[in-house]
């Protein structure tokens, strides 16, 4: 009689599940992860140890200040008391850097998206080059270029804008040297272009090639292309671009100063003297500032240091706000 062999096998044929494996953490990952949190955890601490030095040092000075830190309009820190405010300054820094982010981003828009999809593969590699170079040239060099040829190349254009537009208040000139926050704001927009470019090229090129496969296959045109596709996938990173460069244009110092003519008073029109902003005015007034003179400085860096973070904050919510690019 032939033996009879038992099946013990799980009930429904199938394998016993094999035992769970717990896999071990490399060495390298624990020192890796221990650096990666111990360099975010120290940029913490020092982004918190200047906002506490600033906001001590700003402390003294307003206490100290005659006059309203918000609202006044001269700047006499070495005075006794002292009677100072950061009404002219903050309206310069505002204005120069809206000047420079609506000139700036469109063009930067167009020139990344020629280099990315229409021009060449040689000619867009000699571009990209170009606008790489192009952003690593300090400011200095811009302040030098501005002072000396982008001012006097600017009465013309001013003129012009006095002729047809002088009668909004806005573009009034006076025939002076055009040393205004235009001018100002039309370098700070050469001195970014570059920055927002090199940005906006690199994310528009991240482009699913399948989304533009498929609007093509559906009869799209090469705009169609780039309106349905490339645009909404690189739009934050359009957004980080430009917030990357207006970074830079708020806290710009030695291009400004070069080209600026400051006055401590508002001026409604755009192209005459008058303005200033933050970062040109602790350069200016550093060195014949006193210990009082440095706390005001102080202060109105701290200033700057809010509004800069202010700006970087609304564009995080900006991006975190818009849905994702599904791929």
């Amino acid at each position: 009689m032939p033996a009879i062999q038992t099946d013990s096998s799980p009930p429904g044929g199938g394998l016993e599940p094999e035992p769970r494996r717990t896999s071990a953490v490399r060495p390298g990952d624990r020192i890796f992860s221990g650096l990666s949190k111990g360099a975010g955890i120290t940029l913490l601490v020092i982004m918190a140890a200047i906002a506490v030095f600033l906001s001590i040092r700003a402390a003294v000075a307003i206490e100290a200040n005659d006059g309203n830190f918000l609202t006044t309009f001269e700047w006499d820190a070495n005075a006794s008391p002292p009677y100072f405010g950061i009404a002219v300054l903050l309206f310069g820094t505002v204005v120069s850097s809206v000047i420079a982010m609506v000139l700036a981003v469109p063009v930067a828009v167009g020139i990344a998206l020629f280099i990315s999809h229409y021009a060449p593969r040689r000619v867009a590699g000699i571009l990209g080059y170009v606008v790489d170079l192009l952003a690593a040239v300090p400011s200095i060099i811009y302040g030098l270029w501005g002072a000396l040829f982008l001012v006097p190349q600017m009465t013309g254009l001013y003129s012009w804008l006095d002729q047809f537009l002088g009668w909004t208040g806005v573009f009034a000139y006076d025939n002076t040297p055009a040393r205004s926050l235009m001018t100002v704001g039309i370098l700070l927009a050469i001195m970014i272009l570059p920055i927002i470019t090199s940005v906006t090229r690199e994310i528009f090129k991240q482009t699913p090639k399948a989304h533009e496969e498929a609007a093509l296959a559906l009869g799209a045109t090469r705009w169609e292309v780039i309106r349905m596709t490339v645009l909404p996938f690189g739009r934050s990173g359009v957004i980080s671009a430009s917030m990357l460069g207006l970074g830079r244009a708020l806290g710009e110092t030695m291009a400004v100063a070069t080209v600026l003519s400051p006055a401590f008073l508002i001026n409604i029109s755009l192209l005459e003297s008058g303005g200033g902003t933050f970062a040109q005015n602790i350069a200016s007034q550093f060195k014949e500032a006193g210990s009082m003179g440095r706390d005001a400085l102080i202060a109105s860096g701290l200033v700057l240091f809010l509004l800069t973070l202010l700006v970087n904050g609304a564009a995080r919510l900006i991006i975190a706000r818009r849905k994702e690019f599904t791929s």
